[in-house]
């Protein structure tokens, strides 16, 4: 089988020869479309310092040599500004032909195709979060004008994607803190379970999947995201739910779970045999050989002060037991 049929056959539960893996010779390739809009490169500002502007128009600061970020000035100082905005244009077909290219250039992957975010993810940095949050309770009509404009942005970008040849859309929106959801469950069904369903419809129509990574504790939406239409949920710690927990969403629908071991538990004790022993369990209880897992890797070891190998002991569990014939 190719990359691309293995990722088939796990999305779809249909016994793919080995577990779908993001490590090592990866199924899959990333691209984000080269949209022209505010984004600039990252500029030194100060000894240690460094920012830059996303396409929405926030500044972002990082320093020297580490991958985390922080957003230091949202584009709107208030939602009473909501009305005046002008979002991007990221519905240039023009944009999409990197995305193409990668098709082109490997027929034979999976080809993800990056978004900033959805609805949430996108107007929670547009207003600062403290601000969009009590916005989304005191002024939700206000809000909606600016939900309403992001989601006619994205329907555009979810449309160049597939005709580029995207096999996918892959966005991030972290819902939760480590122990529950940023905001109640019933406000995310009131305002949010829509519009995920509008846009994963859009996607489906269009012949792609929808994939989605949150950090924190989400399980109280999780089957929401499952009605609403999202293929793929990528956890970087499962453990938050605990992986039988996982499967039983499995149980409730045809849902993928993307995800490394644990990196603020599992990987934390630097126990080589608890490693393998969670890498043997996610393959016995999420993928059983029928699909429905992929193994991860977390791209960025300095971040959680791990050395590689940790990880490594995790993907030689991967490789040896995810095979239809010799599963866990």
């Amino acid at each position: 089988m190719t990359s691309k049929e293995i990722v088939e056959r796990t999305l779809s539960y249909q016994c793919p020869e080995r577990v779908a893996r993001s490590f090592g010779d990866s199924d899959f390739v990333l691209v984000k479309a080269d949209v022209k809009t505010r984004a600039t490169d990252w500029v030194q500002v100060s000894s240690g310092r460094w920012e830059r502007t996303d396409e929405w128009g926030n500044v972002w600061q990082r320093a020297d040599g580490t991958s985390k970020v922080e957003m230091v000035r949202s584009v709107l100082g208030d939602v009473s500004q909501v009305d005046d905005y002008e979002l991007p244009v990221i519905g240039e077909p023009a944009d999409y032909k990197c995305v193409a290219e990668e098709r082109a250039k490997h027929p034979d992957k999976w080809l993800i195709g990056e978004a900033a975010g959805f609805t949430f993810g996108i107007a929670r940095y547009i207003l600062k979060l403290e601000d969009y949050l009590a916005a989304i309770m005191l002024e939700r009509k206000r809000v909606r004008i600016l939900h309403n404009k992001i989601d006619v942005v994205l329907e555009q970008m979810i449309r160049n994607y597939a005709a580029a040849g995207a096999d996918c859309i892959f966005f991030s929106e972290d819902w939760g803190t480590q122990s529950r959801l940023l905001i109640r469950p019933q406000l995310w069904y009131e305002e949010y379970f829509g519009r995920f369903q509008n846009l994963c419809d859009v996607a489906h129509q269009c012949g792609i999947k929808v994939f989605m990574h949150s950090c924190g504790q989400i399980g109280a939406i999780i089957l929401g995201l499952m009605k609403a239409g999202v293929d793929v949920l990528q956890f970087d710690q499962p453990d938050l739910y605990g992986i039988e927990t996982l499967a039983g969403y499995q149980r409730q629908g045809r849902i993928t779970f993307w995800c490394p071991v644990d990196i603020q538990s599992t990987l934390q004790t630097r126990n080589e045999r608890i490693i393998r022993d969670k890498a043997r369990e996610m393959l016995g209880k999420l993928w059983k050989g029928r699909g429905g897992f992929i193994a991860g890797y977390y791209l960025d070891n300095a971040a959680i002060g791990l050395d590689q190998k940790w990880q490594d002991y995790a993907c030689q569990e991967f490789f040896k037991y995810g095979r239809r014939i010799r599963q866990a």
